[in-house]
This record gives C-alpha cells, sequence and structure tokens, in this order.
C-alpha cells in the first residue's frame, strides 16, 4: 500500500469519525477544500461512494461503515508503532490528548502540567474540555480525567485527587438577607444556582450525606449554568447559593468572600482518577505526564 492509499484512509476515518468536513480539516491540519478533494479522489480510486454529504453533516454509507470499522484499527495499530518507534530517540516527544471537566482541568491537570511543559519543550499536551463522558478511544484521546464512581470498567485508573468534597457555600450578603439553611430540605425555598449536566441535558441535584444517611435534593433558583467557574462568580456576586468543589471554594472561603453552610453533611468522597485503555501502547511523552499527575497526587496525599 502507498503513503499516498494510507494518507487517504486517514482522512476518511478522520472525517467518518467527526461526522464534519470543517472538524477532520483542523483536526488534520489542512483546508477543508483538501480533505473534500482527497475524499473525492478516494471514492473514485475505490468506485464506491463512502459518505453522503448534506449541508449540515456528513453521514457514512453502508460501505463507509464497513471500510471504518476494518480500516480504523489497523490505522491505530499503525500510530501505536509508529509511537514506539518514536519513543527510541533521546527527549520524550509527541501529543498527549487529555478530556477532563472545566474544573478539573483548570485546578487539578493545568498546576501539574505546567513545569512539565518547561521541562519537556517537545511533548504538546491538548487538553479537551468537556463534562461528558467522552468515549477516549473512540475520540483518539489518550487519557480522561473523572470522578471514581463515573470510570467504565475495562480502564485503568490512576488517582489523581485521592479525596474532595461538594461544599454548599454563599456570599455573606446572600445569608445576611436570606437567613442560612439549617438542613438540606431548606434549600428548597433558597434561591439556588443549578449546574445543567450535558451527557443527560437534566440538571445536577444536590447531594448530601451524614453519619450514613444520604440525602439528594432538586433545588430551584434565578440561574441555570454548565460552568462551576460562571456559577463560582454568581456565588460571589450574591446571586444565590452554589454547590462546588471545596478546591474551587477554599480560597474565597479563606479571604471571607464566602462562607459554607451545612458542612455537617459534606462528606468527603473518592476524587479525580486519570483513566486510559488498558489495551493501548504507552508513549514515552505519555508516561511523562502520567508520572507528573501521579506525583501530584502523591503529594496532595502527604
Amino acid at each position: 500500500m502507498s503513503t499516498q492509499s494510507l494518507d487517504s484512509l486517514s482522512v476518511f476515518v478522520t472525517v467518518a469519525r467527526e461526522g464534519n468536513f470543517t472538524r477532520a480539516a483542523a483536526h488534520l491540519g489542512v483546508s477543508p477544500s483538501a480533505v473534500s478533494q482527497t475524499m473525492r479522489a478516494l471514492e473514485e480510486r475505490l468506485g464506491v461512494r463512502l459518505l453522503t454529504r448534506t449541508t449540515r453533516s456528513v453521514t457514512r454509507t453502508e460501505a463507509g461503515e464497513k471500510l471504518l470499522r476494518e480500516i480504523a484499527p489497523l490505522l491505530d495499530q499503525i500510530d501505536a508503532h509508529l509511537s514506539a518507534v518514536a519513543d527510541l530517540r533521546d527527549r520524550p516527544a509527541g501529543i498527549v490528548r487529555i478530556t477532563a471537566d472545566e474544573y478539573a482541568a483548570r485546578y487539578v491537570l493545568w498546576p501539574r502540567l505546567l513545569p512539565l511543559l518547561d521541562a519537556y519543550p517537545e511533548i504538546t499536551v491538548e487538553l479537551i474540555t468537556d463534562y461528558g463522558l467522552t468515549d477516549i478511544a473512540a475520540e483518539r484521546c489518550d487519557a480522561g480525567v473523572r470522578l471514581g464512581g463515573m470510570l467504565a470498567a475495562d480502564m485503568i485508573a490512576v488517582p489523581i485527587v485521592r479525596q474532595m468534597r461538594m461544599v454548599t457555600v454563599a456570599a455573606p450578603k446572600y445569608l445576611a438577607r436570606y437567613s442560612v439553611p439549617r438542613t438540606p430540605n431548606e434549600l428548597t425555598g433558597h434561591r439556588c444556582i443549578n449546574l445543567r449536566l450535558p451527557t443527560h441535558g437534566g440538571l445536577y441535584a444536590w447531594e448530601f450525606e451524614r453519619n450514613g444517611e444520604e440525602s439528594r435534593v432538586r433545588v430551584d433558583g434565578p440561574l441555570i449554568m454548565n460552568s462551576v467557574i460562571q456559577i463560582l462568580d454568581a456565588c460571589l456576586a450574591g446571586v444565590g447559593l452554589a454547590q462546588i468543589p471545596d478546591g474551587l471554594a477554599q480560597p474565597h472561603l479563606d479571604n471571607g468572600e464566602l462562607q459554607e453552610v451545612l458542612a455537617d453533611w459534606s462528606e468527603p468522597f473518592p476524587g479525580y482518577y486519570l483513566y486510559y485503555p488498558s489495551r493501548r501502547q504507552q508513549t514515552a511523552a505519555f508516561r511523562v505526564v502520567l508520572d507528573a499527575l501521579r506525583d501530584g497526587a502523591s503529594q496532595d496525599q502527604r
């Protein structure tokens, strides 16, 4: 098989996975017109249509489905073998793609990755911020970061935050105006800032636990957001109560901008894990990133 054929098949797999010429072109680092021309040439050479194009989307034909199913694993194996050969160089190099939610990316990963980027200039880390449960194999990510209870069974999971709490907080001016809730059920009478979950489109139910007693409360209020950073900003402005990770709230609790309520109902739970497929061959660059994140978890524990 020629290099040109391999390149064409790689373009096809990227378009088929992305379902969009523009996104595929951005992923490949070429123009959309170049992707379109490559696909037309491949279909002409094979004598069969692989993709159905509309003004809004690209879908796979039956032939396209069959080719993707058979050729994508082979191309992934080739990439893995090429990465293994590249690992023989003196210094780790290459791209490591990680998907994580906004809080984990900003407050867990970034502080630990920053020294690594300076020490290993030939490593590129691509962080994809996503609150959904990304299929890292399908999205060709090297790893994902999620809370301990949200991991697939066939993944290797490495703890990078041993424990964390979800804390319920408000600005002092809000509590002075609306009073301090004493039990989780009292939250139904308060103005609360809701988090929209992208995976199912529902609202996050606030969770509480005390001495083995669990409580889930559906709160209501003037704002619904899909970002904990936005929720923090609104809470600081006195809009209402919020439930956010303790690491995000702590600096504002320390300086008095926020006050915690229902602290006795906020018990620790397993924190973030880095997870990755057990069967995928690790590159030297990925091992460097893994060690940096694992070392950070050890320091947090100490």
